[in-house]
């Protein structure tokens, strides 16, 4: 049956709702909503313990940094995690004239001072300087970069 010039079943997909269990309805069947937010918690989970292992990597390729198992590299990803994203930004921001002077290069000081923080304030990963804390943060970075384009061809965006 035709409405108008659409469809009975293309006026359906129109006419979504939202049922009490969370559930949109459409002709064409269901698709939850919750789905979504599990589908980014997958990917915020798989994402961690990748950067978990990123951090045992870096301990394998650097004598400079060293973590004792993979629970002290879960933890530690997550506090680079928080300190990345609360402090590095006031950081970048306070030091935006050097940063300027420097062509960005400040940045990679910022990313180190980020990385030898996180080893002073846990027990499970050690860095010997403020050298192997460069190097180490630089190793780390680019296998952040490498997980992230992995996870994006891996799960793309809707």
């Amino acid at each position: 049956m035709k409405i108008g010039n659409f469809h009975r079943e293309t006026a359906c997909l129109w006419q979504a709702r939202i049922t009490r269990g969370g559930f949109v309805q459409s002709q064409a069947g269901f698709r939850t909503v919750s789905a979504r937010r599990y589908a980014t918690g997958m990917k915020t989970l798989i994402r961690w313990f990748l950067l978990a292992a990123a951090l045992l990597l870096v301990a394998h390729l650097y004598s400079g940094v060293a973590v004792t198992s993979f629970s002290s590299a879960l933890i530690a990803a997550l506090v680079l995690g928080l300190l990345n994203t609360l402090l590095r930004p006031i950081l970048v921001l306070l030091t935006l004239p050097v940063t300027v002077i420097t062509l960005g290069l400040f940045l990679f000081v910022i990313n180190a001072l980020m990385f030898w923080f996180a080893a002073n304030m846990l027990p499970g990963l050690h860095v010997t300087g403020f050298s192997a804390a460069l190097i180490g943060s630089l190793i780390y970075s680019l296998c952040g970069m490498v997980i992230d384009v992995a996870m994006e061809r891996l799960f793309p965006s809707p």
